[in-house]
């Protein structure tokens, strides 16, 4: 699965998932409320956070679908830059 920090950051963009509930990692981003301005800000502190830059052909709405597309994509930037 993912990282501690990896699901903090996300949870604080996700205004439809309770505190206490767990981060299915086949929910969708959207119905738990991430919108694209939150899209815009969590590409912005995951780059920031795990000093990544995220291409362009990662930048579409499918990467930003479910946590764990999500982090299929994250880990495989940080896998590339520690290569």
């Amino acid at each position: 699965m993912w990282d501690k920090k990896f699901e903090d950051l996300l949870r604080g963009f996700l205004p439809f998932l309770g505190a206490e509930e767990p981060l299915a990692e086949d929910a969708t981003l959207r119905d738990l409320g991430l919108d694209s301005l939150g899209t815009v800000e969590l590409l912005a502190a995951l780059e920031h956070e795990y000093d990544v830059r995220f291409q362009d052909d990662a930048l579409g709405q499918e990467t930003f679908q479910t946590p764990a597309v999500l982090w299929k994509v994250l880990s495989s930037l940080v896998a590339e830059r520690a290569a």
